[in-house]
């Protein structure tokens, strides 16, 4: 006898605990890194390596530029936390936080350019991109997820 009432459930495969996992240590830092910088300010900058000029750039930041820089941390925190919870609100707090990451990437990349880094630091020149395909990268999963009801 079969019961109607049974909703039908999609086993959670592996690698989403493994990508939910790594998504939120990646975030995560993200966060801290945001707090870091709106609280800390020129001392988190100073102990992270930065040259004056990058204190100055980063000072100078408009206002405005806070609100896609948001958008992107803590839509890649809150996504990471809801794919673990199996959420399909997962995506659209994914797709936030491209859209957060895109904005920054323009603005920092084409807008207004950094100043050039220093030796040591000159890896970090890549870093927007990396972001941005990380944020590409978790859209697309978490939708793939979503689209074969692994998320509900």
């Amino acid at each position: 006898m079969t019961d109607t009432t049974t909703r039908m459930t999609t086993a959670t495969p592996w690698h989403l605990w493994a990508v939910g996992v790594l998504s939120l240590l990646w975030s995560g830092y993200g966060g801290y890194d945001f707090i870091m910088t709106t609280t800390q300010g020129e001392a988190y900058f100073r102990a992270s390596g930065f040259d004056q000029a990058m204190i100055d750039y980063f000072n100078a930041m408009p206002g405005w530029m806070y609100v896609p820089w948001t958008l992107g941390v803590w839509g890649a925190v809150a996504g990471s936390i809801l794919l673990l919870l199996r959420n399909r609100l997962a995506v659209w707090a994914f797709g936030l936080s491209l859209v957060g990451a895109v904005v920054s990437l323009i603005y920092g990349q084409f807008v207004n350019p950094m100043p050039a880094l220093p030796a040591e630091m000159a890896m970090m020149t890549y870093m927007p991109y990396v972001i941005t395909a990380v944020a590409v990268f978790l859209l697309w999963y978490a939708w793939t997820m979503a689209k074969k009801g692994v998320l509900r």
